[in-house]
């Protein structure tokens, strides 16, 4: 009789942690949409985010020291500037420009596009032999530009400046990504745990987009009425109080990642993707207007058949690999990060129960 129940109990915590996902992914795509109408300054927004972002790692990590009474990881100033700065400016211009694209294009249109973003984490992990190259890649490949190509076609509400930047955050996202895994993969600098992994991509993820904020908006703003030539404190408290519920947003949106994968598997987490994306459509059709023709739906209906593909292309190799996932060493090429590994702390034997391999996947 336990187990029916502790499989139901396991059913009823996925779901939950499933939808709390797409309620911060959602979530933030509508919120910054939507937030883009009436406040035209996307890097200043992100940047907000990234503060609050620092913040909240940093309260969490003084909780889990608590908890544990273990200390956390503080990385050398040599390694922090070497080794996480590539990954922090790769993700700070991934963020950025995802976010100016939307003063441009439509929700579904950013969907759709950031969905390539797959392609070029492919390309890239195949240059840092992250990934083995296989003949289903290159259909893999064809699915999703394909897709895309369809879903462009002919619409009725493309920007092109707004495609293009969608299209280079999905390059630099195959980046971002890439050295992600390579930076939590290495035992030696303690960031597999992804809180210390925030923690010390915000600061430099900031100081690496501070720069383009300067030369893009810093003039506009310094003169806007909406934050520093303000008449009254009403505006102003409008303005920080919707910047920072974006940046509660994205915190809970990489929290809720992590507690899904932690949970349950990287594979519950890419499924839940795709399934993501197909409720975004709808809900960007329905509630903000977004006008999809039928090639449009097919082309993105053969986008997700490639998404959904690899997905299982990386499930079977995974399953069918000699040695197991955990048994590798950190430093070789071959490993799928376990996500909970965190310098041999016995906090992470609690969801050793899974049935399924705890490994990250870039996405």
């Amino acid at each position: 009789m336990a187990c029916p129940v502790q499989f139901l109990c396991r059913g009823i915590r996925t779901v939950g942690l499933v939808l709390l996902y797409y309620a911060f992914s959602i979530g933030i795509t509508f919120y910054n949409k939507w937030l883009m109408k009436g406040f035209h300054y996307p890097l200043f927004m992100t940047l907000v985010h990234l503060t609050i972002n620092f913040c909240l790692s940093a309260l969490t990590r003084r909780a889990m020291q608590c908890w544990t009474g273990k200390p956390r990881v503080i990385l050398s100033w040599t390694d922090y500037l070497h080794k996480v700065a590539p990954t922090a400016l790769a993700t700070a211009l991934d963020i950025g420009l995802s976010n100016w694209s939307f003063l441009f294009i439509t929700i579904s249109l950013y969907t759709m596009t950031k969905s390539s973003a797959v392609l070029f984490i492919l390309f890239f992990s195949l240059v840092f032999k992250l990934e083995e190259p296989n003949p289903f890649l290159v259909v893999v490949v064809l699915l999703i530009s394909s897709g895309l190509f369809m879903f462009t076609f002919e619409s009725t509400q493309f920007n092109l400046q707004g495609f293009s930047m969608v299209l280079l955050a999905s390059f630099i996202g195959g980046i971002r990504w890439t050295l992600t895994q390579v930076l939590m993969q290495k035992a030696e600098l303690g960031l597999q745990n992804p809180i210390d992994t925030m923690y010390h991509l915000q600061p430099l993820m900031f100081v690496g987009l501070f720069p383009l904020f300067l030369y893009n908006e810093g003039l506009s703003l310094s003169t806007s009425e909406k934050l520093f030539r303000v008449t009254e404190l009403s505006p102003l408290l409008y303005s920080l109080i919707t910047l920072s519920i974006g940046g509660i947003l994205a915190f809970g949106l990489g929290f809720s990642e992590f507690l899904l994968v932690c949970r349950t598997s990287s594979l519950t987490l890419s499924i839940s993707g795709i399934f993501k994306e197909v409720c975004t459509l709808l809900l960007a059709a329905a509630l903000m207007g977004d006008r999809m023709n039928m090639i449009n739906w097919l082309g993105f209906a053969v986008c997700l058949c490639g998404i959904s593909l690899h997905v299982g292309l990386k499930t079977y190799y995974s399953k069918n690999k000699g040695p197991s996932l955990r048994q590798l060493n950190s430093k070789s090429p071959e490993l799928e990060l376990p996500l909970l590994r965190d310098n041999g702390d016995d906090s992470a034997a609690e969801f050793n129960d899974e049935d399924e391999e705890q490994e990250i996947t870039l996405h």
